[in-house]
């Protein structure tokens, strides 16, 4: 399942690379755009809605804010809870290199 939904994502990603129309239509609506590209039903929380942004523009290094996570509902594996009690890698250190690697990269410190 997981890796439907990954494939379909990538499918959608590539489609707005190709196909400048697609991307329009993405950015326009999402979700009926995803679903006539995929056949896929997209169903989205209530409340919650699917935003689109376009970062194809090279000359910028674009930063995302996520939302803040919820701390006290949130439950950390095996690996990281090792990880803490031995004295490794914080779990922040973690979060950036994985959601942010892409400015990481282009920060120099001197």
């Amino acid at each position: 399942m997981e890796q439907k939904k990954q494939e379909i994502i990538q499918a959608v990603i590539s489609k707005s690379w190709e196909d400048l129309n697609f991307r329009k239509e993405l950015l326009a609506d999402p979700v009926s755009a995803i679903e006539k590209l995929t056949g896929v039903k997209v169903v989205i929380p209530e409340g919650k809605t699917l935003v689109i942004s376009d970062q194809t523009d090279k000359s910028k290094i674009y930063l995302n804010i996520p939302s803040e996570p919820e701390m006290e509902n949130m439950e950390l594996s095996e690996e990281q809870l090792e990880s803490i009690a031995g004295g490794g890698e914080p779990i922040w250190d973690s979060l950036i290199k994985n959601l942010f690697s892409d400015i990481t990269e282009h920060i120099k410190i001197q």
